[in-house]
């Protein structure tokens, strides 16, 4: 059974600065202890801890590593190893720390390490999925520091910066405030100067603000604020509400929804405006942190929260997010995924990823808005300015399919030397449906080619008709579409190929029916022979100005009677 491990004597410095949450502050003093060997597995632990509590998991995983190596038993510090393998890319590592952690009896996050196992394992194909979305850093607004959470009012993007202001001693960067932008080309995303919101009263210097969402009027902001320190333990943050009036957002109003010692954030706001969605980390949840939500009871007041069952695990789900069209968006680290958080919707009831593009193995969140088919994200992925930066994305439209019979009509001589098939120009070809009515008409091109527009997954007939010649007669059915993934181009024309071949009709010459077999002493017609009598009844209905002599004979095999 794992156990758990308790600080002592020469940590204690680095200990209270921990305690208070001042993790950057924290780290060189843990660093120091590990330099002058000094509880080198608690120092560890204590880094990769201050790390983890900071929002940076990928670079917690060397130290929890590292205490374990030095005999550190307890539970997160296995389990929170996986998480930071996770974090780091090391997709089949991560399995093995999980799976190191169930052999050696890990009960604290047993729920949590089998749904973490199984996404893990489900997202070694999600690499291979084709991407939906165009993304792109939006450069002009990010900076070295924190940029995430936006929400759009009015075509303007809010959103969350550390860019400047008073140091944050969680993790050594400043507090976020809010900020917005005006884009020059809103379709873009591009050009425009972001500027911090002002106004004393919404951005404070020693509190997080984060993660604004308006109502459809865009009157109404509701954001998320940490407190300012002067309890012990590590900052909480609670759901405000403020109002647009006279030019200027006042005095914000702490929401009674938000509960004490929990971390309530990242609100949003349906398009009604009757739901607002956010994450919350209070006791009674599957586990982490948790979607909730809560209906309006109007003039500004919420119902009692509820949680989003449907989409909670026992790991975490935050940053919530309402499409135009109502869908719900979040971000998880324990649904199949491609590493830390995720980009989820719930579709129908079932929580599908957004795939590449939009998820990378960082951690991907907090998508917003601006139409239909586009808006922002954040990530601390590799590649951007650092820490989060905003990203734009675009859903591609999906690429189009066009099918057509592409033929060549050829009449071919029964007399002369010369029997070669020859192209016909100028030839009328028909295209009937499966129930034989004429659905369109084409001329073949001086080389006897044509091209008709057909739908997928049906069947057709296609027929050319010339005196001195018999009917051609040919059957088509087209495929259904291939999968998106394989499709090269946007667009994309996909020709099935077809051959009508007219044979010249020659009097007193014999066409000879195969295979108009009976059963021993039976006059039954056979469907086998059915199949070559009914071709011959599509000759005399294609060709009606013809007579024929139909005649068969028996074999030997019975009497002569």
């Amino acid at each position: 059974m794992l156990a758990g491990c308790a600080t002592s004597g020469p940590l204690g410095k680095a200990d209270k600065k921990f305690q208070r949450g001042e993790y950057q502050a924290a780290i060189p003093l843990y660093q120091a202890a590990v330099k002058n060997n000094k509880e080198v597995g608690q120092a560890n632990f204590k880094i990769a801890e201050s790390y983890r509590l900071s929002n940076r998991l990928k670079e917690a995983q060397p130290f929890y590593e590292a205490a374990i190596g030095k005999g550190i038993k307890t539970e997160e510090a296995y389990f929170y190893n996986a998480l930071g393998l996770r974090a780091a890319g090391r997709t089949d590592d991560a399995l093995a720390a999980l799976a190191s952690y169930n052999e050696k009896g890990g009960r604290k996050f047993a729920e949590q390490s089998q749904q973490l196992s199984a996404a893990l394992t489900a997202s070694k194909s999600m690499g291979t999925l084709p991407t939906k979305y165009e993304i792109r850093n939006l450069e002009q607004l990010n900076t070295a520091s924190t940029e995430y959470g936006g929400g759009v009012r009015q075509g303007e993007l809010y959103f969350a910066s550390g860019r400047d202001g008073k140091v944050y001693p969680g993790n050594g960067e400043f507090f976020t405030d809010i900020y917005s932008v005006k884009f020059d080309d809103a379709q873009t995303m591009m050009g425009g100067a972001p500027a911090r919101v002002a106004n004393d009263a919404l951005n404070t210097p020693m509190m997080h603000e984060a993660s604004p969402t308006f109502s459809a009027d865009g009157n109404t902001m509701i954001f998320a604020r940490s407190n300012d320190g002067s309890k012990k333990g590590a900052l909480s943050v609670d759901l405000y509400q403020t109002r647009y009036e006279n030019g200027a957002w006042g005095e914000p109003v702490m929401l009674p929804l938000s509960v004490p010692n929990a971390d309530d954030f990242a609100p949003a706001l349906s398009p009604d405006g009757q739901t607002l969605y956010f994450a919350s980390g209070r006791r009674g949840g599957a586990g982490g942190n948790d979607i909730y939500k809560a209906e309006s009871a109007g003039t500004g007041r919420w119902g009692t929260p509820e949680a989003v069952a449907a989409v909670n695990t026992a790991g975490n789900e935050n940053f919530p997010s309402v499409a135009p069209d109502g869908t719900l968006y979040f971000s998880s680290d324990t649904h199949a995924g491609m590493g830390g958080l995720d980009v989820f919707r719930l579709k129908n009831g079932k929580v599908e990823n957004l795939g590449p593009a939009i998820n990378s193995a960082a951690d991907d969140f907090s998508p917003a808005f601006a139409a239909p088919d586009r808006g922002v994200f954040s990530s601390n992925r590799e590649g951007g300015k650092g820490s989060d930066d905003l990203y734009s994305f675009r859903r591609l439209p999906r690429k189009t399919v066009t099918f057509y019979a592409d033929g060549t009509v050829f009449s071919r001589p029964e007399r002369g030397n010369d029997l070669t098939p020859r192209p016909v120009a100028n030839e009328t070809v028909e295209l009937r449906d499966a129930n034989g009515q004429k659905i369109s008409e084409t001329m073949t091109d001086a080389s006897g080619h044509f091209a008709i527009k057909v739908d997928s997954g049906r069947t057709y007939t296609l027929i050319a008709d010339r005196d001195g010649f018999f009917t051609a007669r040919q059957n088509l059915s087209v495929p259904n579409p291939p999968a998106q993934e394989q499709l090269a181009q946007q667009t994309n024309d996909i020709k099935v190929p077809v051959t009508l071949t007219m044979v010249e009709i020659v009097k007193d010459k014999a066409i000879v029916l195969e295979n108009i077999l009976y059963d021993y002493n039976k006059s039954n017609i056979r469907p086998d022979a059915a199949v070559e009598l009914d071709k011959l009844v599509a000759i005399l209905n294609d060709n009606p100005a013809i007579s024929i002599e139909l005649s068969s004979h028996t074999d030997s095999r019975g009497k002569d009677a």
